[in-house]
């Protein structure tokens, strides 16, 4: 790279051989030229006439010196070809052209003749866009404009980070001022992208103009979902029940609080150049919208896992003009929807997500099957017709002609509901989803949030058209990427659906061959349940789990049977075996809470503290010494126990601690002491293992609520704190909720350690299939893996699989099974039904994008002669364009087919 700091090949070259029979010396080399040869200046000048935003070298003082082509005499004349002079020019001697390779200022004669064109269009048939319309003095090369366009959206660079780049690379010495042209560079950027938006969605081939643009028009839409009139069959109105739901609609609600606006300029001083036409609604309805029916009080939550419903009131604007932005996406696809896209003023409102739905339904045509994707659908969906009718007509959505509209939860937030919810509006549960999971929007925020940087300083017109051009790229992308996404899909689909069909096949037979009665019972309610949402649910559980305060009711009855028939044997007159136990455990309990407040306190209790502290073990000591007493009654072997426990070195001075006090449980006597001769009664065992498997069973129960708090407050905490002190007081609650896990944790592993023990004495060999272990890596919530798992590779942590299984006296009782085998039953169907829909739903996309691309080609041939009545070269132009896109159309449309064409033969 030094070498070619010099003249390199050409040292010794000392005059000129360019061909133009000059003999000059060579002192000039050219940047951006092929090669690295040496000319004069006037030949140098004359290479330059169709070249004239390259950069010169001048040779001189032993080193190379940046010169202008201007400034070795080289004027640009428009209007005439590039070897004609104009005899009448209009001199501009400082004329400013943005280039790729940096900022140019040039000397350039404007066309004077009489026949001349304006000085805008001689800037634009050169292909440079003049800055302004009225004496343009900048303009930027087309070949800069597309540069930018295309690098905005991959780098997701602002404009004036692209400024920046071009100063330096005219001059990065910081020695020359290079003359500010960024406001200039940010009104072309601005109106390149809105033109190149209208030409690309026909509107010049309209003969109406642009003027008749209607709203959502130049949205790019998603070829895969059901487009009628464009991607349907004939008579799929009429489509059968078994078949109607492979043309419905999927589509995702979503707010996104990174895409917020500042409040600087407004609508007046910065109005939006897209009406409305692609991704945001148009803003004066909008906002006249909310004007009138947006002081409706907000409904609250009986979701007990979304205080976002709550406190959506309550978000934080200071300073801001929007919070957020709220989409409606294509669900299966991820396509940003026509007129799906608006700001949120504060929080995530239903009056704002409503006008968002309703506005893009507009554009979905008759679609009878619509399955309607919300994290908060739980609580969006309840009253939505009743809100509806106090919205403008205009907006309104025909629900009730023969349409079937299902509301559901994104799978990802769906573990943060409530467990009714989580039946209700599950993508895996219901009938029709295939393997959607309704998080489209979520992956599209990856794409879009980089922007925010930048958009949130800018006015709210500029925000809208930048994030539209953002949205229709992102589009088209995927337009673009389909062949490849979909026949991946239906790759990964099928052999999915195979192996899910075959075990829930293996599943059914077994079952039929033991209870076909019990299997057509569940078959019947599944069917009816899917085909009327009203119906039992038939995931739901219909009984209640197991708990301690069930089995001690339990224990009690049957001591009430035992002396109303002469045959209570208890030793004491208020405490009977099961009491005695149940009455240990929970002292277990206290001595393992005030331990942990203990150890919490640390070394350094204040006064107040220590004063609780000792009183809570005081009042423990007396219920131990009471309790003790009786348990002597019927475990006089715990004397014994006791007596060799009290270490040696103990004195009178130093008194045991109350936590640490050994209760000698039947578990623990068992536990530490196995020996023939410290055996205690089988019914106190037997008592014990009972209200043992009973804790297990709430310290699991808590386990999970616990995890699903803790899931909902992450999730709100990133989505709605910001400042420090309110991350502080989050992290505090959070810390708290992580404290109660760990308790519930140490519970259950209380509960397990036990009946390890008592299993020895009781014989119990099968006990740890219903109660595994627990991990530390077991305790996480639904959607989290464990650590180094992927998304697609997550395992599901075994407690949330557990069964809930039900006891009657000890015994299992045959409903209970019943019960858990149905359960297990419908969601071994569902997933293997999932996985069928699946496959036919992917095939049926590529039906639906192949006829698409077809429909569109066929629309673009028919935008060539529409407009009459113009010259010949703007009747070409106008020719050249459609044909080019229809040309697109087809050649994705052959490419397509030849990917899917090898995935469905293999399949």
């Amino acid at each position: 790279m030094l070498r070619l700091e010099g003249r390199g090949d050409f040292i010794t070259q000392a005059i000129c051989h360019g061909s133009y029979g000059c003999s000059l010396p060579a002192e000039f080399r050219c940047e951006d030229c092929f090669g690295t040869e040496l000319y004069c200046q006037p030949c140098t000048l004359e290479k330059h006439r169709e070249h004239p935003l390259h950069r010169i070298k001048h040779w001189k003082d032993e080193f190379f010196h940046a010169v202008t082509l201007k400034s070795l005499g080289l004027r640009i004349q428009l209007g005439h070809p590039t070897q004609e002079r104009c005899y009448n020019p209009a001199a501009c001697q400082d004329f400013i052209v943005l280039h790729v390779n940096g900022v140019h200022e040039v000397a350039l004669d404007f066309c004077g003749c009489e026949t001349a064109q304006s000085p805008t269009t001689q800037l634009l048939r050169i292909r440079w866009f003049p800055a302004t319309v009225l004496e343009p003095k900048t303009a930027a090369t087309f070949k800069l404009l597309r540069h930018f366009h295309i690098l905005s959206f991959e780098s997701k660079v602002s404009t004036f980070e692209y400024w920046q780049t071009l100063t330096r690379l005219t001059h990065n010495r910081g020695v020359v001022v290079v003359k500010d042209r960024y406001d200039a560079l940010l009104r072309m950027i601005r109106e390149w992208r809105n033109i190149t938006l209208l030409k690309r969605f026909g509107r010049g081939h309209d003969p109406a103009g642009t003027g008749a643009t209607e709203q959502g028009s130049c949205a790019v839409l998603c070829p895969a979902c059901p487009q009628p009139g464009k991607n349907l069959p004939e008579n799929w109105e009429s489509a059968p029940p078994e078949t109607r739901w492979l043309y419905a609609l999927f589509l995702a609600i979503d707010a996104n609080f990174r895409l917020a606006r500042k409040n600087v300029s407004s609508d007046q001083m910065d109005p939006g150049l897209n009406r409305g036409w692609a991704y945001f609604v148009e803003e004066r309805q909008y906002k006249t919208f909310l004007t009138d029916v947006g002081r409706c009080p907000q409904e609250k939550s009986t979701c007990a896992s979304h205080n976002a419903v709550n406190l959506a009131e309550t978000k934080n604007s200071r300073g801001l003009a929007a919070t957020g932005a709220g989409t409606v996406d294509c669900s299966r696809h991820n396509f940003k929807r026509p007129c799906g896209v608006g700001d949120l003023q504060k929080g995530e409102k239903y009056v704002n997500m409503d006008y968002l739905f309703f506005s893009t339904m507009q554009y979905t045509g008759d679609i009878a099957v619509l399955n309607i994707s919300y994290d908060i659908a739980c609580q969006w969906s309840t009253n939505l017709w009743q809100r509806m009718h106090r919205y403008p007509s205009t907006i309104h959505l025909r629900h009730h002609d023969n349409k079937t509209i299902t509301f559901l939860v994104p799978k990802f937030h769906l573990p943060a509901h409530i467990d009714i919810c989580q039946i209700t509006y599950s993508h895996n549960l219901l009938k029709g989803m295939g393997r959607t999971d309704g998080e489209a929007p979520e992956r599209g925020w990856a794409n879009i949030n980089p922007v925010a940087t930048s958009t949130r300083e800018m006015g709210p017109g500029s925000r809208r058209d930048t994030l539209d051009d953002h949205f229709g790229d992102f589009n088209w992308k995927k337009v673009t990427n389909m062949g490849v996404s979909l026949s991946r899909k239906l790759k990964a689909a099928v052999p999915e659906r195979d192996q899910h069909v075959r075990d829930f096949e293996d599943f059914d037979n077994a079952l039929q061959h033991e209870r076909p009665e019990q299997v057509a019972e569940w078959r019947l309610a599944v069917e009816k349940w899917e085909s009327d949402s009203s119906q039992e649910n038939p995931f739901a559980l219909t009984g209640k789990p197991l708990t301690q305060a069930a089995v001690r009711l339990s224990l009690s009855q049957q001591e009430a049977d035992n002396l109303e028939h002469g045959m209570d044997d208890s030793l004491h007159e208020e405490v009977s075996r099961s009491v005695l136990i149940s009455s240990g455990m929970e002292i277990e309990d206290q001595q393992c809470r005030l331990a942990r407040d203990i150890e919490l306190l640390g070394g350094h209790p204040t006064d107040l503290q220590r004063t609780k502290l000792q009183e809570r073990s005081n009042i423990l000591r007396r219920k131990i010494e009471q309790w003790s007493k009786v348990q002597l009654l019927y475990m006089p072997v715990v004397a014994r126990l006791r007596a060799s426990d009290i270490p040696t070195s103990r004195t009178h001075s130093t008194e045991e601690k109350v936590h640490e006090i050994e209760l000698w449980l039947p578990s623990k006597i068992y536990g530490d002491a196995a020996d023939p001769v410290h055996q205690c009664d089988a019914t106190l065992c037997q008592y014990e293992w009972e209200l043992r498997r009973a804790q297990a069973y709430d310290a699991l129960d808590e386990l999970r609520r616990h995890l699903r708090l803790r899931a909902h407050l992450y999730k709100f905490k990133d989505a709605h704190i910001r400042g420090q002190r309110a991350n502080t007081r989050a992290s505090a609650i959070i810390d708290k909720v992580e404290s109660n896990v760990s308790v519930a944790a140490a519970r259950y592993r209380r509960a397990w350690s036990a009946l390890e023990h008592l299993s020895f004495a009781l014989s119990r060999t099968t006990w740890k299939e219903e109660f595994p272990k627990l991990e530390n890596d077991d305790i996480r919530g639904m959607s989290q893996g464990k650590p180094g798992q992927s998304s697609g590779n997550r395992t599901l942590s075994w407690i949330w699989k557990a069964r809930y299984v039900f006891f009657y006296y000890f015994t299992i009782a045959d409903t209970e099974l019943l019960l858990a085998l149905r359960i297990e039953w419908c969601k071994s169907r569902a997933r293997a039904t999932r996985w069928v829909e699946e496959v036919q739903l992917l095939r049926e996309e590529m039906r639906r994008v192949a006829a698409y691309l077809l429909w569109h080609a066929a629309w673009w041939d028919a935008q060539a002669d529409r407009r009459t009545g113009l010259a010949l070269a703007e009747v070409e132009g106008i020719r050249g364009y459609a044909k080019r896109q229809a040309a697109v159309r087809r050649d994705l449309h052959d490419t397509f087919l030849s990917k899917w064409g090898a995935v469905n033969g293999i399949f």
